[in-house]
């Protein structure tokens, strides 16, 4: 089974990439709604433990937890430690079921691929892409969104032309939806033709 690593700085579309790649009849594993449901579960004590005050209602509230780590960046850390070895466990879960299913393609939706170094966990990585003028008003567009926040959220990341540098393929969203699906398409027809 070919494990597909799909991966975007913000704003870029990669969500609806995911979605494509799902509606093409593929497995996606979403890290970001891993993380959601862990912030309902299992991560609740841990961080609760390490950021007292991040917890309300039995839950971690995510603007508590994000005012939390903008005040305190160099927290990030502790919380990847905390986070990242139980989306790894439900990722190692998810990937054995689709093995199971007979699935001869799953795509990880991860989008600090890069900077978390997972990229050694997938066989061939997609980056999904656009103008950076695009990406900005996609983002600012979002409620809550400030230029603050953007430059915060992009700080973190790998540069785009970094992450194009090393993908196997690339998907530019900017250039439209039917364009995204098509290269979605044509990424499947080629790896099933490698396979």
């Amino acid at each position: 089974m070919i494990r597909l690593g799909l991966t975007g700085s913000i704003g870029m579309g990669k969500s609806t990439t995911a979605q494509m790649f799902r509606d093409e009849g593929l497995a996606v594993i979403d890290s970001d709604a891993v993380v959601h449901d862990l912030y309902r579960g299992e991560a609740v004590g841990p961080i609760e433990r390490a950021f007292p005050g991040t917890v309300i209602d039995g839950r971690v509230d995510r603007g508590e937890l994000s005012a939390h780590l903008a005040a305190h960046p160099e927290d990030f850390k502790l919380l990847e430690m905390i986070v990242h070895p139980l989306v790894r466990k439900r990722e190692i879960e998810t990937i054995s079921q689709a093995q199971a299913a007979g699935a001869d393609i799953i795509v990880l939706d991860i989008p600090l691929l890069f900077e978390s170094g997972t990229q050694a966990r997938v066989d061939k990585v997609v980056v999904v892409t656009c103008d950076p003028t695009i990406q900005r008003e996609r983002v600012l567009a979002r409620p809550g969104m400030t230029e603050e926040k953007f430059r915060m959220i992009l700080g973190r990341q790998t540069p785009d032309v970094e992450k194009r540098r090393r993908a196997d393929f690339i998907i530019d969203t900017g250039r439209g939806l039917d364009h995204a699906r098509a290269e979605v398409r044509r990424i499947i027809a080629a790896l099933r033709a490698k396979g």
